[in-house]
């Protein structure tokens, strides 16, 4: 029984799943998965008969503040001020989105991954005039992090907006 955030075993790596899709044949079972290498960070596509095993790993979540980079590591502390080092690999994602504080991931005592805060506010940088009376619509915008997103028509250079780490939804405008 596999969910959403799970941590598994496949092939001999840890993956986390980050979608999955139960389909009903006529006499069959499947179950498509998407999964995150977390060491590679490349997302794999499966489509799984119903009675495939998967062994999910024991994990731990604990809170973390990013300190520094040290050549192929990035150097974390836990609110305790243990210094826990992870791959690069492992939080580039999660640097994208400045914030104080990080989700890591540990299984065995080692940190594997390190996700970002669910929300984060940043600066656009590029984007085309605002358009007033367009009604909801969206366009394009690029933010200070180097991400393409989806914002409102209001939006302007400059202003800050909150968005969904995961799933990159524009959620709110803060005006300049």
């Amino acid at each position: 029984d596999l969910r959403k955030g799970y941590l598994v075993e496949h092939q001999g790596r840890m993956c986390t799943v980050n979608w999955w899709n139960i389909l009903r044949n006529d006499r069959r079972l499947f179950v498509q998965l998407k999964l995150k290498d977390l060491q590679t960070g490349r997302i794999t596509e499966l489509k799984e008969h119903g009675e495939t095993k998967y062994e999910v790993l024991d994990k731990e979540e604990v809170d973390l503040s990013h300190s520094y980079r040290d050549v192929q590591e990035e150097v974390f502390y836990k609110a305790d001020g243990e210094e826990v080092r992870c791959p690069i690999v492992g939080a580039e994602d999660a640097l994208l989105w400045p914030s104080e504080t990080y989700r890591g991931l540990f299984v065995n005592g080692l940190l594997v991954a390190v996700f970002p805060p669910k929300h984060s506010v940043l600066a656009i940088t590029e984007t085309s005039p605002p358009i007033r009376g367009a009604g909801t619509g969206q366009k394009e915008a690029v933010l200070e992090n180097g991400v393409k997103v989806k914002v409102g028509m209001l939006c302007d250079v400059g202003d800050r907006v909150r968005l969904d780490t995961e799933t990159l939804e524009f959620k709110e405008r803060f005006a300049k």
